[in-house]
């Protein structure tokens, strides 16, 4: 007898929860477990007789939601002495190339003192000057060459090492997998403080990993270093898996959807088109005046893995075009696990120059700050297309994922 179709939905129904449930368990049994919530069940021995300080920011937080800073200065078993503030700040007050400065925080009353756009003997003359013995790093990153944090964490190490101190980084998940290292790699003429030595676009590694290579690969002398690592953690997981509340890194990094694009997508930041800053969908939304379907139109006629772009309109409250309605494409991710975020920021690029006469690179030629060289800028201008484009990269990709593979600590 041939089934009812209800009973055949309910069959599909009941396999789907089926599957659904085994896969939470899986992840129950194997439940993830910060740098920090394993150090914290060690009752913090490695930091034992240690003045400590901590660079972080409001993404160091428990899986309870509760700041680390406020455990930690609670606790009798750890002299936390001083906190560190990046980019944004330790708080998280200010915008996207600001930090908060020197106070003392209400909450703990432990100094705080101010990082950002600091290194080499100024930074080291801070970790001095606030009497720590050992620095430890527990920032949340979202996986890109250009985000800010790792760099802080460059920094910090380099400064560490000048001022005599022990150097401990927590790990956190990558949001975006540690699948694979993707996109252009950084040349040395190109370092800046969105990235300081050659490292892929998108890394696919955890800051411990990162940490791990820095200190072996490009800081002249080596910190002494310790990482605790996460358990439970794989390479695969997208941070849904993690069971962690998401914090916004940054003002514009609201949800772990925006970190997925943001390897790709943050290149319109070294164009004359809004990355989307100042809507609710920063770096999905992208746009200018004068733009119009057509660029959807191309950019779904390339039927790139994973992804669909959908004609959009959108006023953004601050940064570029602010208050004005402007045309463009929002970035749909409808397959997450074959979608390739720095190819499809490329896609992008190279479509909106095609559909849009008024396409321009920023005069600063911060393009090349992003991509680490002035190969996708002048490739895109003599009228490469994608895949041109993108093969460009692949020697020095090559090479970096063998450099990689050496400092990965988790299958």
């Amino acid at each position: 007898m041939r089934p009812s179709r209800r009973a055949v939905i309910t069959t599909a129904t009941a396999a789907a929860v089926s599957a659904t449930s085994t896969a939470s368990a899986a992840q129950r049994r194997r439940r993830l477990r910060t740098g920090f919530e394993r150090l914290a069940q060690d009752g913090y021995s490695l930091l034992d007789g240690q003045k400590v300080g901590i660079v972080t920011n409001p993404t160091g937080i428990t899986r309870d939601a509760r700041h680390i800073v406020d455990v930690m200065h609670a606790d009798t078993r750890v002299d936390l002495t001083a906190v560190f503030g990046p980019e944004h700040g330790f708080r998280g007050t200010a915008q996207a190339g600001g930090s908060e400065g020197r106070y003392d925080d209400p909450a703990t009353g432990l100094p705080v003192y101010d990082t950002y756009l600091k290194s080499g003997r100024a930074l080291a003359d801070i970790f001095t000057a606030s009497g720590v013995d050992t620095v430890v790093f527990d920032i949340q990153d979202v996986g890109a060459r250009f985000y800010t944090y790792i760099w802080t964490l460059y920094d910090c190490m380099e400064a560490a090492q000048l001022a005599g101190k022990r150097f401990v980084v927590l790990d956190r998940p990558n949001p975006v997998t540690g699948r694979a290292a993707l996109g252009p790699v950084l040349h040395k003429e190109f370092a800046t403080f969105v990235g300081r030595q050659p490292v892929s676009q998108a890394h696919g590694m955890t800051v411990a990993e990162l940490a791990r290579l820095f200190n072996e690969e490009f800081l002249t002398e080596a910190v002494p270093l310790e990482t605790v690592t996460m358990s439970g953690w794989r390479r695969s997981d997208f941070y849904d898996a993690s069971g962690l509340p998401w914090v916004p890194p940054s003002p514009n990094m609201p949800t772990p959807e925006t970190a997925l694009v943001y390897s790709g997508t943050c290149l319109f930041e070294g164009t004359n088109l809004s990355e989307g800053r100042g809507t609710t969908r920063p770096f999905e939304l992208l746009g200018a005046e004068g733009v119009d379907r057509r660029w959807a139109a191309a950019a779904n006629e390339l039927a790139l893995p994973g992804v669909r772009f959908r004609e959009a309109y959108f006023a953004p409250t601050f940064s570029k075009f602010q208050g004005k309605t402007i045309g463009g494409v929002q970035v749909h991710v409808h397959d997450r696990a074959a979608f390739d975020p720095v190819r499809t920021g490329i896609a992008l690029l190279v479509t909106a120059k095609q559909v849009w006469s008024g396409f321009a690179w920023r005069p600063d030629n911060w393009i090349d700050k992003l991509t680490g060289s002035t190969r996708v800028r002048t490739m895109i201008d003599a009228g490469a297309d994608t895949d041109e484009v993108v093969a460009g990269w692949q020697g020095d990709l090559a090479a970096f994922r063998r450099t990689r593979r050496t400092y990965l600590l988790y299958r």
